[in-house]
């Protein structure tokens, strides 16, 4: 059992205050959020996931990058190396696409990210060109229980997610697509009896690993609480087949256990 380094105290920030705009929310998440892919071997194809970064400081306070996604994404690529998307604008406003190689195992192939135990989550500490390294959302962003509970998330609250479907993204320098839809279970808490939940949203190979935020709560009564700051639900680990019928539903891992991942991560 892994045990998560302890949260900030959301919860007990959690009032009837103007929420903060969903835009700063969604421009901060789509500047943190990367493609991760890798070639497959003698074709021009390629095996792509999703990750978003996170500033979690390390001992003592220093300043640490983390790449989060989905455990299998890293699992399904067999070499040592994967690629890692960045994006940089240019002096006149242009942008220019800029993937590197990013080093997911070491010389005995051993993995370099650390894993959920029962989880569909993984992160590990990357060095981040400086733009990236600013873009990083805090720790704190990441809700754990006591905030879902507080904030009262429930189905029918509007969710979106970042991502890129099929290795697609929104446009030639490799920024995400953003998709919306909204929770599709009920009850989310606790996390130990509901260790994931469901979204009603299409889902397609690529999109694994993207964050998944609060958008819109469909609120029940004028009093209901809201967050003082944005607010990351956790991250898109599948989508939901029966047989080979898809049913556009999405798998989510609380952003609890991301928390629990990245306090595990080596010193």
């Amino acid at each position: 059992m892994f045990d998560a380094a302890p949260p900030p105290p959301i919860a007990e920030q959690v009032q009837t205050v103007a929420q903060a705009p969903s835009w700063d929310l969604t421009a901060g998440l789509v500047a943190a959020t990367v493609q991760i892919d890798q070639p497959i071997a003698g074709t021009e194809q390629r095996t792509v996931g999703t990750g978003f970064l996170v500033s979690a400081p390390g001992p003592g306070g220093a300043p640490r990058v983390v790449l989060v996604t989905a455990a299998h994404v890293f699992n399904n690529f067999p070499d040592a190396d994967a690629r890692i998307g960045w994006r940089f604008e240019r002096p006149d406003g242009d942008w220019r696409f800029a993937p590197e190689p990013l080093r997911i195992r070491n010389d005995q192939g051993q993995p370099l990210w650390t894993q959920h135990p029962q989880r569909d989550v993984a992160a590990m500490v990357i060095t981040a060109p400086p733009e990236f390294a600013r873009a990083a959302i805090p720790l704190a962003w990441l809700a754990d229980e006591q905030t879902v509970k507080a904030l009262e998330v429930s189905a029918a609250d509007e969710v979106a997610t970042l991502g890129f479907p099929r290795g697609l993204s929104s446009n030639r320098v490799g920024f995400p697509i953003l998709r919306v839809g909204r929770v599709a279970s009920a009850p989310l808490t606790p996390f130990s009896a509901f260790p994931t939940f469901l979204i009603d949203m299409r889902v397609f190979p690529g999109n694994s690993g993207g964050p998944v935020f609060w958008a819109s709560p469909l609120r029940r009564r004028p009093d209901a609480p809201q967050s003082p700051y944005p607010i990351v639900l956790g991250l898109l680990a599948r989508e939901v087949q029966v047989g080979e019928e898809r049913l556009d539903l999405g798998v989510v891992a609380p952003a609890s256990q991301i928390r629990e991942v990245i306090a595990q991560l080596p010193q």
